[in-house]
């Protein structure tokens, strides 16, 4: 499968932190006082940290509430700053500052006050970072920036760490444009706003890979449980051994708080499992959560192009493991790991997924946003079987 940089960059422009697209309530995964419903968490073996006073960026989108939970637990001051619009209703007894961060003078609840930790969440908005730095300039004892693995411009190469080749940087000074092949070059410069405004020894740079779990309305990883769950005959893509990454957003937004209780600083490549895993790892693992008679048919990644099917939204969770995007369910996280992220099983994760889509009103399963339609499905596994006798 050949893909041109344009169709690549389309097709990967939402991974890892472009999850904040204004997503709708969170009343399946978290109690309408915020609670988490399903709270399972794998030893850290940290002791009771000290105290600190977090100001998170957001916070009610998707992998927002899962770190205010997570900070509450700990017994730290959370403070939100949002427009109050999105998921409002969750944690009704954190504090929170209202301000819209496109607006000319979006960031002033922020120009009084002092915080530890900062968390800005999936921003993608380079003029946001520097908003935010200029409002909260010397009052903050560590920002935490939360980036993609899609600042990378070559996925060529497996193995490839937090030094591989950036984007050219989106300019600042220009109209903000958040069309998919800005989406990269966007989040480094955002990256290099973050050091600008708040200092190199103060920043924590984390770049995820896509963000899975209860919550995620892009459809992507929940596909696969979603039709593994109906059963029969599934169309499986590439090779069993294509490489795959993505990291559960408790995960993530749990390492995350941990960080700032550290402070610890530097960049990280933030994806997951730890262990080297494959498509088929994958499908299997999720396949022994249900009680399904699922079959996989394994469709090579030139066939699937031949019949317009397309990797990462119609075959989620899923680039071709050969030629330009062989890296890039391949990459080095060994430094995040390092500094304490952690992954919970697949099994976790699968079955906390499926439980919440099930959850989730009829009109939002049919609208689903990533997968292939059952009839296309068919359709194309059907040629393969006649192409094969």
């Amino acid at each position: 499968m050949t893909l041109d940089r344009r169709t690549f960059l389309k097709t990967s422009a939402v991974v890892g932190g472009g999850l904040s697209l204004g997503l709708p309530a969170l009343a399946n995964a978290f109690g309408s006082d915020g609670v988490r419903l399903a709270a399972y968490r794998p030893e850290t073996g940290s002791a009771q940290p000290k105290p600190l006073r977090i100001l998170i960026l957001g916070g009610t989108g998707f992998i927002g509430p899962y770190q205010v939970q997570y900070a509450l637990d700990r017994k730290h001051q959370v403070t939100l700053f949002n427009r109050g619009q999105t998921n409002s209703n969750l944690f009704p007894g954190v504090p929170r500052l209202v301000g819209d961060r496109n607006a000319p003078d979006g960031h002033a609840a922020l120009k009084s006050g002092s915080w530890d930790l900062v968390i800005d969440n999936p921003t993608t908005n380079p003029k946001w970072v520097r908003g935010a730095g200029e409002a909260l300039k010397g009052r903050v004892g560590q920002y935490i920036f939360v980036s993609t693995i899609s600042v990378f411009s070559d996925y060529s190469k497996p193995g490839m760490d937090e030094n591989g080749p950036l984007h050219q940087p989106t300019d600042i000074d220009k109209p903000f444009d958040r069309a998919g092949q800005f989406y990269g070059p966007n989040k480094v410069r955002s990256e290099m706003e973050a050091v600008a405004q708040f200092g190199r020894d103060k920043v924590t740079i984390v770049r995820p890979g896509l963000i899975v779990g209860p919550g995620d309305l892009s459809d992507r990883f929940s596909y696969w449980p979603v039709r593994i769950d109906k059963g029969g005959e599934i169309l499986a893509p590439g090779t069993p051994n294509d490489p795959v990454q993505y990291i559960d957003a408790h995960d993530l937004s749990e390492w995350i708080v941990r960080l700032g209780e550290t402070r610890t600083t530097g960049t990280f490549n933030a994806t997951g499992p730890k262990s080297p895993t494959t498509i088929a790892e994958m499908l299997y693992g999720i396949k022994s959560v249900t009680s399904s008679d699922a079959k996989f048919t394994w469709v090579p990644a030139d066939f699937l192009a031949q019949h317009q099917v397309r990797a990462w939204s119609e075959m989620p969770v899923w680039q071709p493991g050969q030629g330009p995007t062989a890296g890039f369910m391949a990459i080095d996280c060994r430094k995040a790991y390092a500094a304490g992220l952690t992954c919970r099983p697949l099994a976790d994760t699968a079955k906390a997924t499926l439980d919440w889509y099930k959850t989730r009103p009829a009109a939002e399963q049919e609208r689903a946003r990533a997968g292939i339609a059952p009839e296309k499905e068919k359709a194309v596994l059907a040629a393969w079987h006649a192409k094969n006798g």
